[in-house]
């Protein structure tokens, strides 16, 4: 059986991740803590605790676990939580020594970038997209640092393929749900469609992540390429570019947008990883299922 780190295992949606993986593959879980020597792991999991902005200890964790591959989905998950220069320095930092030491390791890779790289969703005025759907060859402009060090990782992650010939999937996922728990809802009941302009309504719940990720690791990338993980439709329950152009009084000259259908196009994660969305907020905004459990 193969063995993959997952950094940021402990986290949110990493903690799905990691159950996810945990299926097929030796996970080794990775974060700033470690649950206690005491706790009884679920099978095919270990967990290690690692300052990743620490190159000296992603190296000797690299060097100690030898893995397949490496999922580094740690960061601080927004700008608005913490000091911008501690967010950028972070991000970057982790992702460069993790993707390098991986890489390093002829360890293939799968991380996480951001539908923030585009620029919308922390903007100050939302700009328009330049055409919709919008597709991974979008122009990235972000004005704040996360969505600039998502940038600088994916220019890290170009790095590593280049120098190493290494296999990198970056995943830009767009607002994150969780069954049962679809936040994203509030803002449709509300009618306040400036609460998600930021990706013009888009999600994806955190199982369709978590597939995604397990099969960009199956069938690994050549070289470096980024991907969308979102839902096929808007969580609005309305037309998708006449929610658009509500909000901004116009359609991008080309849009091509049809129904619901979501502003984060898809079709490239499909292509090269025989992916696609299989949940909706119409089933999961309600849906009781137990969050993973990693440890008893």
């Amino acid at each position: 059986m193969e063995t993959v780190i997952v950094t940021g295992a402990l986290g949110r949606s990493g903690r799905w991740i990691t159950d996810r993986l945990a299926d097929d593959y030796d996970v080794v879980a990775v974060d700033l803590d470690h649950p206690g020597f005491e706790v009884d792991a679920r099978e095919n999991l270990d967990f290690r605790a690692a300052d990743l902005t620490d190159m000296g200890e992603v190296a000797d964790l690299m060097a100690a676990v030898d893995p397949d591959a490496v999922v580094h989905w740690a960061a601080i998950p927004s700008p608005t939580r913490h000091a911008g220069s501690r967010v950028f320095e972070t991000n970057v930092q982790s992702t460069y020594n993790v993707l390098v030491a991986a890489a390093r390791a002829d360890a293939r890779i799968v991380w996480a970038s951001s539908e923030s790289a585009y620029g919308f969703a922390f903007a100050e005025e939302k700009p328009l997209p330049d055409f919709l759907p919008i597709t991974e060859d979008h122009p990235l402009r972000p004005e704040d640092p996360y969505g600039t060090a998502k940038v600088a990782g994916e220019e890290i992650s170009k790095m590593v393929a280049r120098k190493h010939d290494a296999s990198t999937c970056a995943i830009r996922p767009s607002w994150i749900q969780y069954p049962g728990e679809y936040n994203c809802r509030d803002i449709a009941s509300s009618g306040d469609l400036a609460g998600g302009a930021g990706n013009c309504w888009s999600y994806v719940d955190v199982r369709d992540v978590a597939g995604l990720v397990a099969a960009a690791l199956d069938t690994p990338a050549e070289g470096h390429e980024a991907v969308h993980a979102a839902a096929a439709e808007n969580y609005l329950g309305r037309p998708t570019a006449d929610a658009v152009e509500e909000f901004w009084g116009e359609l991008p000259d080309e849009c091509t947008l049809d129904g619901d259908e979501s502003a984060l196009a898809t079709v490239k994660a499909e292509l090269l990883f025989d992916w696609e969305p299989a949940h909706s907020w119409r089933e999961a905004a309600d849906e009781e299922v137990p969050e993973p459990t990693l440890w008893e």
